[in-house]
C-alpha cells in the first residue's frame, strides 16, 4: 500500500472528539448554520435519519449539565458552538453558555423531522432569522457537509452518492488483512507516532477517569473491584476489559474528556486503542510493537466498519473488537494466518450485536467484545478457528468480512427499522 494514502485514511479516521459523535454532529451542523445564517436563528428545523435519533436518544452531551436529547444537542450548538473547532465544537462551554443553551431550548422553536432517508448518517438543519435562511446538510461522515444554502442561493453542493458512499478522501477499498499485517510489519512507527501518541494519551486518560469516577452503570471498575475482592482474576484479559469499558462509562454519561475516535465512533476508537495499551504495558512490550499493536487494530476496524457502514443495526464496537483479536495475535508475532483467523473467530462469534443506539450500556457491550476477542486470539495462537462453510463464514477472512457487510446493510436493515419503533414507542409511554 502507498504510504500517503494510508496515511490520509488515518487522519480522516482518527480524529479527537468530545462526546458522543452524533449528538456532537448535531451540534456542530447547528452552529455551521448559524454561522452561515450570521445571527442567532429564531427557528430552526432539524431532518435526521432514523440512525441519528437512535444514537442520540438516550447519551448524555459532555459540557452540557447533563442535557439530553436532539433539541439540546441544537441548543448547545447554535447558541455557543464553535463550528470552526468541527467535532470539538462544544468543548469550550462554561457555566454562562449552557445557561444560553437552557434558554435557547426555552424561547425559541426546534422542530425536529425523522427523515425518511436511506441514508444512516443523515443531518439536515435548517434555519431561519426573520426573512433571512440557511440550510447546511451531512450525509455519510459526521463532519462531511454536502450542501449549504443561503436565502435559496446554494454555496456548496457537493455530488455524493448514496448507495456506494465510502470516504470523503481516499479510497478504503485498498484495505485488506493482509496488506494491513504487512504495513503494521514494516512501516517506520516514526511517520504515524503522533497520531497514535494522542491516541494513548486521551484514550488513556478517559479510561483512567472511568475507573476512578462513578459514571453509567461503571461496568469497567466494577470488574476491577471484582478482580481486587478475588471474584474474578487479576489476568490481562480483565484488566484489558476493564480498562477499556471504564472509557465507554466515562464518555457515554458526559465525562468532559475527549477521546479519539476511529470510523466516526470514540467507542470504536476506545475498543480499538485501550486493550492494546494495556496489553502491551502488561507484557512489558515496547512503544514501537505498541504503534505497530494499534496500527494493526485501528486500520483493521476501519477496513470492517467500511463494509459494515457508518451507522447500522450491527453494533460497531463488535468490529473494533474483532480487529483487536488479530492485534492480540499479532503483537504475539503470531503469522498472518493465525491473526486472519483470530478475526474470523470473532466475526463467527458477535457479529449478531445489535446497536440499540449510543448510551450508558454501550460500555457493557465493549466488555462483551473485548472479552470474545482474547477467546477468538488464544483459540487460533492454538490453531483452533472457525471453518468456511459455517455459518456466515467463508473460506478467507476477505469474504468473511464481505459477509458481514451483506448482513449488516441488506439483513439487518429491518432490524434498524425494528429497534427505531421500538425506542420511540417508549418514549410515548
Amino acid at each position: 500500500m502507498e504510504i500517503n494514502k494510508v496515511l490520509n485514511i488515518l487522519k480522516e479516521e482518527i480524529v479527537p472528539a468530545l462526546g458522543c459523535t452524533e449528538p456532537i454532529a448535531i451540534a456542530y451542523v447547528s452552529a455551521k448554520a448559524k454561522q452561515i445564517l450570521g445571527v442567532l436563528p429564531e427557528k430552526l428545523d432539524i431532518y435526521v435519519s432514523g440512525n441519528m435519533i437512535k444514537n442520540v436518544k438516550s447519551v448524555t452531551i459532555p459540557n452540557s449539565n447533563g442535557m439530553i436529547g436532539i433539541e439540546s444537542a441544537v441548543a448547545l450548538g447554535v447558541s455557543a458552538g464553535n463550528c470552526d473547532k468541527e467535532l470539538m465544537v462544544i468543548s469550550c462551554l462554561d457555566n454562562e453558555d449552557i445557561k444560553k443553551a437552557q434558554d435557547y431550548l426555552d424561547t425559541h422553536e426546534i422542530n425536529v423531522i425523522h427523515d425518511n432517508t436511506d441514508v444512516k448518517l443523515y443531518i439536515r438543519v435548517e434555519a431561519f432569522s426573520k426573512d433571512e435562511s440557511a440550510i447546511v446538510e451531512i450525509k455519510h461522515f459526521h463532519t462531511n457537509i454536502t450542501r449549504i444554502e443561503k436565502n435559496a442561493e446554494v454555496l456548496i453542493d457537493q455530488i455524493c452518492n448514496d448507495f456506494d458512499f465510502k470516504t470523503t478522501s481516499e479510497d478504503r477499498s485498498m484495505l485488506t488483512i493482509k496488506s494491513i499485517y504487512d504495513l503494521a510489519k514494516s512501516i517506520d512507527t516514526k511517520i504515524v507516532e503522533a497520531i497514535f501518541e494522542q491516541v494513548i494519551e486521551l484514550n488513556s486518560n478517559i479510561a483512567k477517569a472511568g475507573l476512578s469516577e462513578k459514571f453509567g452503570v461503571n461496568i469497567g471498575s466494577l470488574i476491577q473491584k471484582n478482580m481486587n475482592n478475588g471474584i474474578y482474576g487479576k489476568d490481562i484479559r480483565n484488566k484489558c476489559v476493564s480498562f477499556t469499558a471504564a472509557g465507554s462509562d466515562a464518555r457515554m454519561s458526559g465525562c468532559s474528556l475527549p477521546v479519539m475516535t476511529t470510523s466516526g465512533s470514540g467507542n470504536q476508537g476506545m475498543t480499538a486503542s485501550l486493550p492494546i495499551i494495556k496489553y502491551s504495558q502488561e507484557k512489558n512490550l515496547s512503544k514501537e510493537q505498541l504503534i505497530r499493536g494499534l496500527i494493526f487494530s485501528h486500520l483493521s476496524t476501519i477496513h470492517l466498519k467500511t463494509n459494515v457502514g457508518r451507522l447500522s443495526a450491527f453494533c460497531g464496537v463488535m468490529c473494533a473488537a474483532s480487529a483487536v483479536s488479530g492485534a492480540i495475535s499479532f503483537l504475539e508475532d503470531a503469522d498472518y494466518d493465525t491473526v486472519a483467523n483470530s478475526i474470523t473467530n470473532s466475526l463467527g462469534n458477535i457479529s449478531g450485536v445489535i446497536c440499540d443506539g449510543a448510551k450508558a450500556s454501550c460500555a457493557t457491550k465493549i466488555a462483551t467484545g473485548i472479552y470474545a476477542a482474547f477467546d477468538s486470539s488464544m483459540l487460533a495462537l492454538n490453531d483452533k478457528y472457525l471453518q468456511g462453510g459455517d455459518g456466515i463464514i467463508s473460506s478467507n477472512v476477505e469474504d468473511t468480512i464481505k459477509n458481514i457487510g451483506v448482513l449488516s446493510q441488506s439483513g439487518m436493515k429491518k432490524t434498524d427499522e425494528v429497534i427505531l419503533g421500538i425506542m420511540q414507542s417508549k418514549n410515548k409511554e
